[in-house]
């Protein structure tokens, strides 16, 4: 076995799934080299889409397709910002105050893309907003690791003292971190849609009344729908999620990458962004194809998106445990919510702000990669990248669990989840330097070239990223 089938079979686990069979037979080469078994971890997470895919082909009596990982076009799909052009130009991936420095006692990883976050984390240091990182650097300087930690914490900005890995494993947080199925896929038991909300879903989706039982009334030639799917979902070989409504609330990378898949598969995924929160551009561009994007400030107009959110059949965020209760989101019956966090949902990070590069100097990443002397990283955003896929897997297989029971499901993984099955696997400690991805599996539509799909069996997304918030906010 290879792992990345045992990859497969650890997500598998998770909701108890009979371990599947495929052949792994392809050879990224030099592409994704690491020390960690970073190409194991990729193309085991586009296995387990492609798995899960065709268990919701047979739920919807469709035929199945043979599983075939190209590793190009992987390797291409994990480092997409490599091949990312706008007008020719290569895009900026890291702000300059985002990155390693030293510290009295080390390392630490600061990340400071975002305005809000480089604000932040200026201010956390008690400097002025338009600080520049030589600044930064002098200041990070005079701290230990575990004051500059507390400083940002203090602030809302992010940034992380570079951990060994056995330190990480034994603290609390790493304990909690590597506890736990790779992908948690749990039934909401309490919530199975009552008589009235299937009416509901019923009438808006068939445009009939119910049956007195609260099913759909069949229609004269055509198989009525199994119990939980939407009577709208029209399922075809290339596109099995058809009619699937997907409510996107995420960003960066893995949130994205997740519902990027699952547009691919044929949902209808909207995307909604906050006005007051300009997304990175580069980001969107590479990460929203076949979606639909929206503007909508959840404090100020909560009706509008709980209208949204009683027609969608999944919800996808990425914002940290409990945040959506504080505006006052509550899941519906039935629903499927899929969350990716940094840190998880256990342990004493639970409600910290992360992303992959933080993650990686957290858990020992970094000085694997590297060293004392300068920490290293992924060849990869391999944890944003690979927990997108994961997410999506898991979505896809509780919609098929839906479609029998009816129940809605909690699907959620972590950055440090997965960094922890990484951190388990072999290691190359002498391997080649990684080499760039194939630019000839890159698309290109006007001024914009991305990578094309992981996936072999599609040329294309449906279509390019949307302009930025260029729909309204409706099915």
């Amino acid at each position: 076995m290879t792992t990345a089938q045992q990859l497969v079979h650890a997500y598998e686990a998770g909701p108890g799934l009979a371990p599947s069979a495929w052949a792994d037979l392809t050879d990224p080469g030099a592409r994704l080299a690491a020390t960690l078994p970073v190409w194991p971890l990729a193309g085991g997470s586009v296995a387990a889409v492609q798995l899960a895919v065709n268990r919701f082909r047979a739920t919807s009596g469709l035929p199945t397709r043979p599983v075939v990982l190209d590793s190009a076009r992987v390797c291409a799909a994990f480092a997409s910002e490599r091949l990312f052009r706008h007008s020719g130009a290569a895009p900026s991936i890291f702000n300059p105050l985002s990155g390693f420095f030293r510290t009295a006692d080390g390392w630490v990883r600061t990340h400071a893309n975002y305005p809000h976050h480089r604000r932040r984390l200026a201010a956390a240091l008690g400097l002025a907003a338009d600080v520049d990182a030589e600044q930064v650097g002098a200041r990070l300087a005079a701290l230990s690791g575990a004051e500059c930690e507390a400083l940002a914490l203090d602030a809302g900005a992010i940034a992380v003292r570079v951990r060994a890995e056995g330190e990480w494993s034994d603290s609390p947080m790493g304990r909690a971190a590597a506890t736990g199925a790779l992908v948690a896929l749990d039934r909401r038991a309490a919530d199975r849609p009552t008589a009235e909300s299937i009416d509901q879903v019923t009438t808006r989706t068939t445009g009939r009344p119910p049956s007195p039982t609260g099913r759909a009334q069949p229609t004269p030639g055509r198989v009525p729908p199994r119990s939980g799917t939407p009577s709208r979902h029209a399922p075809t070989v290339d596109r099995p999620l058809r009619g699937i409504r997907v409510l996107d609330l995420t960003r960066v990378l893995a949130g994205p990458v997740a519902t990027r898949t699952l547009a691919l598969l044929g949902a209808d995924v909207l995307r909604i962004d906050p006005p007051r929160l300009p997304e990175i551009d580069w980001q969107f561009r590479d990460t929203c194809q076949g979606k639909r994007s929206t503007l909508l400030d959840l404090r100020t107009n909560l009706t509008l998106f709980e209208q949204l959110l009683g027609e969608a059949d999944v919800l996808v965020t990425g914002y940290r445990p409990g945040a959506l209760a504080t505006v006052g989101i509550r899941t519906r019956p039935g629903l499927i919510h899929a969350s990716v966090s940094a840190w998880g949902v256990a342990g004493p990070w639970g409600d910290r702000r992360g992303f992959d590069s933080i993650v990686q100097a957290a858990t020992g990443i970094a000085l694997i990669e590297g060293s004392m002397d300068r920490p290293g990283a992924l060849p990869a955003q391999a944890l944003d990248h690979a927990s997108g896929y994961l997410l999506a897997a898991g979505t896809i297989d509780a919609l098929c669990a839906h479609a029998d029971d009816g129940h809605g499901r909690d699907v959620r993984v972590s950055l440090a989840r997965t960094a922890s099955w990484l951190l388990a696997g072999d290691r190359t400690p002498d391997h080649p330097a990684a080499e760039p991805p194939d630019p000839a599996v890159a698309v290109t539509h006007g001024a914009v070239t991305t990578a094309a799909p992981a996936f072999a069996e599609y040329a294309d997304y449906r279509w390019p990223a949307p302009e930025y918030g260029g729909h309204d906010p409706r099915w």
